[in-house]
């Protein structure tokens, strides 16, 4: 009988959750629509393993991916996250719960003269025109003294229609120079460290996401 019942009960709570995912992607369908934009929304019925590699495979054949950042540790969802940003090959934008808008009209980049920096940079062009950029050469994870300046990006973002300019922060220092440049996007690498860790994100990445109040573009 108890097993009947765990049974019954597992089986209902699948069906509510399929119900209330599939309510959820027709608000989503119908709120693309009302925005002008052509949308295709599926619900697949997944176990937890399987979420990060669909995810990742979904997102390699789209412009970008855009996740919610849950602010509390025990909701931030680290592997989804994670397959998003390492296992897609694509940019993935980081939205927090007090983020209702999408604004690019002010943009911070965390620069530290990387190959990883710079593609995500690359991903970053399409907001330039017309935007204020901030590049910020970032001093505290690694040694830079090989790496390109920021001074040497920014004409190439110039180049793009944006106004830009360049200052040295420290890494703890990244949120209050968003901050005081009122930033309406954060742009920043993905970086991590050995799978042996628990939580394998780099320095600036793992800072950026406990803690930023502003959306955050990132790619690896």
């Amino acid at each position: 009988l108890i097993g009947d019942f765990g049974t019954a009960f597992v089986a209902a709570e699948n069906r509510r959750i399929t119900s209330l995912a599939k309510r959820f992607a027709e608000l989503a369908r119908t709120s693309a629509g009302l925005a002008g934009v052509t949308s295709t929304v599926e619900t697949p019925e997944l176990v937890y393993a399987e979420l990060g590699g669909r995810l990742a495979g979904q997102a390699r054949v789209h412009d970008l991916s855009v996740l919610d950042l849950e602010k509390d540790a025990a909701e931030r969802d680290r592997g989804l996250i994670e397959a998003a940003l390492f296992d897609s090959g694509r940019p993935v934008i980081i939205v927090p719960p007090e983020v209702e808008r999408f604004a690019c009209g002010r943009i911070l980049i965390a620069w530290d003269g990387s190959a990883t920096a710079a593609r995500t940079v690359a991903e970053v062009r399409p907001f330039l025109a017309g935007a204020e950029v901030e590049i910020l050469s970032v001093t505290g994870e690694k040694d830079l003294s090989k790496y390109v300046a920021g001074a040497e990006l920014a004409p190439h973002l110039s180049r793009h229609g944006a106004a830009v300019s360049v200052r040295n922060v420290a890494l703890s220092a990244i949120r209050m120079a968003a901050a005081e440049f009122d930033a309406d996007l954060i742009v920043c690498g993905a970086y991590k460290h050995s799978r042996l860790r628990e939580w394998i994100l780099g320095g600036v990445t793992q800072s950026l996401l406990k803690s930023s109040s502003r959306p955050l573009l990132m790619s690896h």
